[in-house]
């Protein structure tokens, strides 16, 4: 039957840019968790700035990672698990709580002038809060937002973390140059994790207890057998994962600020701020356009797209153009971002979710921090350009090789996906009439 507008059956509703700000449970999680997000950019950014001060070491600085990925790695699996046997909700208020209290310890630390290694002591522990919080923050998420709005709320959600990762660096920056003492920005990172704890505890969630079937080790086990099995899930993780392993060339910013680019300090701090302004313009964008339909294919070439701006920034020698290529670099992963996060959520049952949630962090974790000695152990031995684009070429390649060994992925429609969920739910339905 066609529409009084003669729009036929393929007609469809405008779509809404803000509905799933238009939730309130989802304004609330989301202005947490900037907060949240907007503290630790702070915190991070005075640690490293305190330490070195401090140390002159360089060494001491790689320790700030090390110290803060180790619990990671070691507890992320068990927290997945965790994230599906508790209530979620008090599972990331309880680590908010930690982390707050950790920030306050480095305030401490720094009003007392104690020994730096107290410092690496609190560093352990938001670690162990975050690798505790962050499956059962994403296995969260979802069960706040009707599925037809999910991949808006995720939108909108990396736009906050984007524009966290862009003020909180420079907000820690005015403090420093202000006050020249670090406790305050470890102060305002302790009031940012608690003002969550207080913004998470008004969002209404129920807690529905699941039965253990299984030890808590075939679980977990369970968690891992899914995503092997479940091709779109395996393809979109795996992509994200060496795209950020071979194509990340954050680690040689300050090289090519200063050997190549020859930009100084304030070069430098460009070449930071314009991956994340390119997320956040493309985050902008997205949140007013329709989800891509043809969703893997979208997500295959904006992995392209990023191995190809690599590629361009490795061979730049002008700054502006380097600028240019990271803006883009930043835009194309967002893409990369909300699609991956949509399609691992919503092709995950609610029951599993914190584990492959805790499977996909703990992956982004090990590349991340493996990503930064790859490129700079190939930075050693070669040459920072030569690391740099062969990073992007390797990431091409990744998603050449994933478009043909995973068709799952290729061919994957969010529409079909969407109406066959709709027919199941109406057969579930007419079962019980």
């Amino acid at each position: 039957m066609s529409s009084p507008h003669g729009a036929g059956p393929a007609h469809r509703e405008a779509h809404d840019p803000y509905a799933a700000l238009r939730l309130r449970d989802v304004r609330l999680y989301l202005m947490g968790s900037f907060l949240a997000a907007f503290g630790l950019q702070v915190q991070t950014a005075a640690v490293f700035w305190q330490i070195y001060e401090r140390t002159g070491s360089k060494l001491q600085i790689a320790l700030v990672g090390l110290v803060q990925v180790i619990p990671v790695i070691a507890l992320t699996l068990p927290a997945g698990y965790f994230a599906d046997r508790l209530n979620r909700k008090h599972l990331v208020i309880l680590s908010l709580a930690v982390i707050g209290c950790c920030s306050l310890g480095l305030a401490v630390v720094s009003l007392m002038d104690a020994p730096i290694g107290w410092m690496y002591v609190f560093l352990f522990g938001t670690g162990v809060a975050r690798s505790l919080q962050q499956p059962a923050k994403s296995a969260l998420f979802p069960q706040l937002v009707p599925r037809e709005h999910f991949t808006n709320a995720v939108t909108w959600g990396t736009s906050t973390y984007q524009f966290a990762s862009i003020t909180g660096p420079a907000v820690c920056g005015g403090l420093l140059w202000w006050f020249a003492e670090p406790a305050i920005a470890y102060f305002l990172s302790a009031a940012a994790a608690f003002v969550f704890t207080f913004l998470l505890g008004t969002v209404n969630y129920r807690f529905t207890p699941t039965v253990q079937t299984d030890s808590p080790v075939r679980e977990v086990i369970a968690g891992a057998k899914f995503v092997w099995s479940a091709k779109v899930v395996l393809g979109a993780t795996a992509l994200d994962m060496f795209a950020v392993l071979l194509g990340g060339a954050e680690a040689l910013f300050s090289v090519y600020a200063n050997d190549i680019l020859f930009a100084g300090p304030i070069g430098y701090g460009a070449m930071l701020a314009a991956q994340p302004v390119g997320a956040l313009a493309m985050s902008f964008v997205q949140s007013h356009r329709r989800p891509f339909d043809h969703a893997g294919v979208a997500l295959l070439w904006s992995v392209v797209g990023f191995g190809l701006t690599t590629i361009a920034f490795g061979l730049s020698t002008s700054l502006p153009f380097s600028l240019f290529m990271l803006v883009l670099m930043g835009a194309c992963d967002n893409v990369s971002v909300v699609l991956r996060h949509t399609l691992v959520q919503m092709l995950t049952p609610d029951a599993m979710r914190g584990r492959v949630s805790a499977i996909n962090s703990m992956f982004i974790s090990i590349s991340n921090e493996l990503g930064g000695f790859e490129s700079g152990a190939v930075a050693h031995w070669t040459s920072p350009i030569f690391a740099v684009v062969t990073g992007g070429l390797g990431t091409i390649m990744v998603a050449a090789l994933a478009a043909v060994g995973l068709p799952e992925l290729r061919r994957y429609q969010r529409s079909a996906a969407l109406r066959a969920e709709r027919e199941v739910a109406q057969e579930e339905i007419e079962a019980t009439v």
